[in-house]
């Protein structure tokens, strides 16, 4: 049985049987007959049915937003913008998968040579909950305009809002078949992955997970794509607009609870600008209002699960143990984590190396440019970074020496359908959205023909 629980009531909303064995292989039958015609459907049509999910998800946001909210604590205005999001993609694959995967001819000794993108099939998404509208809809607007069809294991604690998104594309017209949630648990992925209804697998997770997901995927020689979470850095270099940055890294760090793999979790500091940098930084998160994720005045909300603050609180704790200290929060009231600010971290401490879920930002100072660059490559995370600065030419000639998946200047770091998404080292390989992303699941087929 599943069971999605309010994380700030500490109440249960709705229990879920798990799929036997026959059903889920009911569903993957499903899903393999679907394709057998949705391949062969136009970029036209699909686009049609696109735009009618976006225009669903924009009328009925606050319906979506509030079970959002309900079952991993989420503020309700920050759900809101999520769904509102998930819109805006559906749209942009709606009005660009064809060009992005329009045959492009080559020239060669043939007569006609050219490359041609065509669907892979059956696609699994393991998904996490913290963005559980957003990680789905990134996959599966350019899954389908691409031709494929979606299986979706969402994770166990957003289960309302997994059938949700099925509902959102039934309601927008898509065939039956097209998109399928799977109420199952964990153990069961290894199946599904295995099944030769199956062709590839896309996973957002933990590095556990993606590695488990990643075996199997290698084992079955069956494509996949992982996004694994992060600890980017926010670098403030001397010469940054204090005020516009306060405000950037607050956002960065802060939003979603800090549930976000993608949140600034270490704070590096030139010492130059240090004093004056936190003086406005502390004052900004001391003033973020916490509370009943359904008000929209709440910008902090609870954590997902109970566990998952009690995993944070063991972080900074360990953390202090080695030498740093927290000027701010610190303390815990079952899923509810004030927002905390460590100083004094080093290289080794716990909250430097690890992925700090949750509304928690470590801070470290450095001296010259080159410490800053090591402090930011030293990670084994290599999601993205941001850098302020107001020197274009040395943002620029700064980028090259990073070794993340995205840098962003005087900016935080977010997804953006236009862009591609994805990271280095342990946190992940392939890219989400944009051109890039819709690829990822396409057969990339060589066409040539010679002289008749």
């Amino acid at each position: 049985m599943i069971i999605s629980k309010n994380p700030y009531s500490g109440k249960e909303l709705k229990k879920f049987k798990e799929l036997t064995k026959t059903e889920i292989d009911e569903a993957l039958e499903k899903a393999n007959s679907r394709f057998s015609s949705w391949k062969k459907t136009s970029f036209k049509e699909r686009a049609k049915l696109m735009l009618n999910a976006a225009k669903e998800l924009k009328k009925n946001k606050e319906e979506y937003a509030k079970d959002i909210s309900a079952e991993m604590g989420k503020p309700i205005s920050q759900a809101i913008a999520e769904v509102k999001k998930c819109a805006w993609v559906c749209e942009y694959y709606a009005e660009n998968a064809e060009k992005h995967l329009a045959d492009e001819n080559i020239k060669t000794d043939a007569a006609k040579s050219y490359v041609s993108y065509e669907p892979l099939g059956v696609v699994l998404a393991v998904m996490p909950w913290n963005y559980p509208f957003w990680q789905v809809f990134r996959f599966a607007a350019p899954a389908l305009m691409a031709g494929n069809i979606g299986v979706l294991k969402h994770a166990s604690n957003v289960m309302i809002s997994a059938n949700n998104i099925q509902k959102v594309f039934e309601r927008a017209g898509f065939p039956e078949g097209c998109f399928q949630n799977l109420v199952i648990g964990s153990k069961k992925v290894e199946e599904v992955i295995r099944d030769k209804r199956v062709k590839a697998v896309t996973l957002t997770g933990s590095k556990p997970a993606g590695g488990a997901v990643a075996s199997v995927a290698g084992e079955e020689i069956k494509k996949s794509v992982l996004e694994l979470g992060g600890s980017n850095a926010l670098v403030i270099f001397k010469d940054a607009n204090i005020k516009e940055s306060v405000k950037t890294c607050v956002m960065a760090r802060f939003q979603n609870t800090g549930q976000s793999c993608i949140a600034g979790k270490r704070l590096l500091l030139h010492e130059n600008i240090a004093d004056e940098f936190m003086e406005e930084f502390v004052k900004q998160v001391r003033e973020l209002k916490s509370g009943d994720p359904a008000d929209e005045e709440t910008f902090i909300g609870v954590l997902a699960r109970e566990d998952l603050a009690e995993d944070l609180e063991d972080q900074v704790n360990r953390s202090v143990e080695q030498g740093a200290e927290v000027i701010l929060g610190g303390n815990r009231d079952k899923a509810y984590f004030e927002p905390t600010i460590i100083t004094g971290v080093k290289k080794g401490m716990p909250v430097f190396e690890e992925e700090t879920f949750g509304p928690a930002i470590s801070v470290t100072t450095f001296k010259t440019d080159k410490e800053a660059v090591e402090l930011v490559n030293t990670s084994s995370f290599g999601l993205g970074v941001s850098i302020f600065t107001e020197d274009p030419e040395f943002a620029a000639n700064l980028v090259p020496e990073f070794e993340d998946g995205a840098v962003f200047v005087n900016e935080l770091v977010k997804s953006d359908p236009r862009l591609p998404f994805g990271g280095t080292k342990i946190s992940g390989y392939g890219r989400e959205l944009s051109e890039h992303g819709i690829r990822e699941f396409v057969n990339c087929k060589t066409v040539y023909f010679n002289k008749f």
